[in-house]
């Protein structure tokens, strides 16, 4: 009863978190309509454009963002985002109303954003609404992704296959995972235990764990298991939490010359994965241009007079023609894969239905929630998670949601109750030694190791790798912006300084000036855009420009750079520091760096927290200090 418990709790949490994002969404949508200027949801005024045709016979129109406003750098509009339009009159008499049909975000290029209709006649009824009223377009509340996961839970519980209820048991309950024992191998390509997590990956009988802190290889060691899997069982499927994750382990697959069928919404793939994605490779099929002759028959048809007996009979003998080549199509272009790359909610895609694998392997599973993973470990006799539980988690909107376990992966609690599933990737090949060490001991009991290629590693002999600037002495006041985000002037003014200084260093050496690469991260987004603002402004970075990344720390993740700026943001009497206190997130930006890392923030208002304290002290001892 214990799992059933707990994935009963998961689905009242998704609940919690689906009426808070819906609720979120349409006070979004609420502000933006009082306040222009607050449009990263939603674009009103809109002017139409040109409408067309596209390639997969989709409607599409050409909307422009008519406010008098930039458009929100933190725009949530991106190609595959589901749009709804609303409209009202134009003295603003009446309450806005919503069109019961909206579209998909196709592309998006400044002010400028084409839709493919769900309907065309949508586009009509738009250009009759304008000749009286205003029209806007706002991202849609998409259901899907809520409603799969609210499915996948349900169908866990109740399962009625005994295979499926003993690797639910074992997951999530009291069954300890099996192991068989197979010969030794060695691959000459990983370390010592990038080899141990293969093996023991090949011997799990339910499950397996690879911990793979920053910078230890992780999707080198995922790929070599993968393939050694596709040597023993005719057909994989590999899963990542986002389109990105899933592309990445993708191209890396590729690489090494598997054959992969990616699927998902092609809007959201990489365009360098196109020509393995389901519908090229459809496309490709050897029958294919007979089966698009047979449906433009039928359409020639559909379209013609009323039909006699000889045309219907014609049109019964076309139907069962197109209805068989799409059958064979579909089952080759599947079958002849060894690899089926999707997202996790994607695996809930009708492509799949009725699909089953010996093998599922989840990618960054410690960025997707639980409730995901089982739509896709629905589909497996076995399933092996790969990530880091010290890193980022997966993103909660509902703080009581957050509070009651939502962000707890299905990985983390693997690794807490069944240890011997988990292998640690403990060398690690990015940093400089003394840019991990306080990560190594603080996350993983001091058990990672830098290689000794890079455990020494600076950009040149008159550099420290590690410093922090202290601002506690210098009036740098935080401030709580419109968007409910926060930003330090004075500090982002600052960074540049270090920024600026730092590079004119380099230029020396012009070789080390020509290849450097920077990022500069701040956990607050408005101090980002303040950030990109001040860099994009300055003409001493402006030759290096495309050398420099100023992001979040989730937009970091996965990435690395020569020299990292951390830009801390709080200053404050009382201590406070927010979602500082997620430890996991200071662990990725800290770790973004491979030779340099400069932390600028104020120790006052910082180190009241244990762990900023720590910090502090082993910057001390083993960096520079600046005040």
């Amino acid at each position: 009863m214990k799992s059933i418990d707990s994935l009963q709790k998961q689905l009242q949490l998704i609940s919690w978190e689906k009426a808070y994002d819906r609720q979120a969404l349409e006070e979004s949508f609420q502000a933006a309509l009082q306040h222009s200027h607050l449009n990263s949801s939603c674009w009103f005024p809109i002017r139409f454009g040109k409408s067309f045709y596209n390639a997969l016979n989709q409607y599409v129109m050409e909307v422009e963002y008519a406010a008098g406003y930039a458009v929100s750098p933190d725009s949530e509009f991106e190609p595959g985002k589901c749009v709804s339009f609303f409209y009202r009159d134009k003295e603003g008499k009446h309450p806005v109303q919503t069109l019961a049909s909206g579209g998909t975000v196709q592309r998006i290029e400044g002010r400028l954003m084409q839709i493919s209709l769900d309907v065309a006649d949508t586009a009509f009824q738009l250009h009759r609404i304008a000749e009286h009223g205003e029209v806007g377009v706002r991202i849609a509340f998409d259901d899907t992704t809520y409603q799969v996961m609210t499915e996948a839970l349900q169908k866990a519980i109740n399962l009625e296959s005994d295979k499926m209820i003993h690797l639910r048991d074992t997951l999530i309950g009291a069954l300890e995972p099996q192991f068989r024992t197979l010969p030794r191998m060695v691959f000459g390509n990983l370390n010592e235990s990038q080899n141990e997590a293969v093996q023991r990956i090949l011997e799990a009988r339910e499950v397996a764990v690879v911990h793979g802190p920053p910078g230890t290889g992780k999707t080198t060691t995922l790929v070599e298991a993968i393939i050694e899997t596709t040597r023993r069982e005719p057909q994989i499927l590999v899963c990542a939490p986002s389109n990105a994750a899933v592309d990445w382990i993708s191209e890396k697959l590729i690489e090494r010359g598997v054959r992969v069928v990616r699927i998902g919404n092609p809007l959201r793939i990489n365009r360098q994965l196109m020509e393995h994605t389901y519908e090229r490779q459809y496309a490709a099929h050897p029958d294919y241009p007979e089966l698009w002759g047979i449906r433009k028959l039928i359409r020639d048809i559909h379209a013609g007079e009323t039909p006699s007996r000889q045309r219907a009979n014609r049109l019964h003998r076309l139907l069962q023609r197109r209805d068989e080549l799409e059958v064979k199509i579909h089952e080759e272009v599947l079958q002849d894969s060894e690899v089926i790359t999707c997202t996790l909610v994607g695996s809930a895609h009708r492509l799949l239905g009725g699909r089953h694998f010996g093998t599922l392997f989840i990618d960054e599973a410690t960025q997707s929630l639980e409730a995901a993973c089982w739509a896709a470990i629905l589909k497996a006799d076995r399933v092996v998670f790969a990530g880091d539980h010290h890193q980022l988690p997966p993103t909660i909107q509902c703080p009581e949601a957050a509070r009651g376990g939502l962000s707890d992966t299905l990985m983390q609690k693997v690794v807490q109750a069944k240890p011997a599933c988990v292998t640690l990737l403990d060398t690690q090949y990015r940093m400089n030694r003394l840019i991990m060490d306080f990560s190594s001991h603080w996350f993983y009991e001091g058990r990672l190791k830098a290689a000794p290629e890079v455990a020494h590693r600076t950009l040149a002999s008159w550099d420290a790798p590690l410093v922090w600037v202290d601002t506690a002495a210098s009036d740098f006041a935080e401030r709580l912006t419109a968007s409910q985000s926060r930003a330090n002037r004075k500090e982002a003014a600052l960074v540049v300084d270090i920024l600026r200084d730092y590079v004119h260093q380099t230029t020396v050496d012009a070789e080390l000036y020509e290849r450097t690469t920077y990022g500069v991260i701040s956990p607050y987004k408005a101090q980002v855009a303040l950030l990109r603002k001040l860099v994009g402004r300055s003409r001493t970075l402006a030759p290096i420009h495309r050398h420099i990344t100023v992001n979040t720390v989730d937009g970091f993740q996965g990435q690395e750079r020569d020299v990292i700026i951390i830009s801390m943001v709080r200053d404050n009497e009382r201590g406070a520091i927010g979602f500082l206190k997620d430890l996991r997130r200071m662990n990725v930006a800290m770790t973004r760096a491979r030779m340099k890392l400069i932390i600028v923030g104020s120790s006052d208002t910082l180190c009241q927290t244990d762990f900023y304290a720590q910090l502090w002290a082993y910057v001390s001892e083993n960096g520079v200090v600046k005040g």
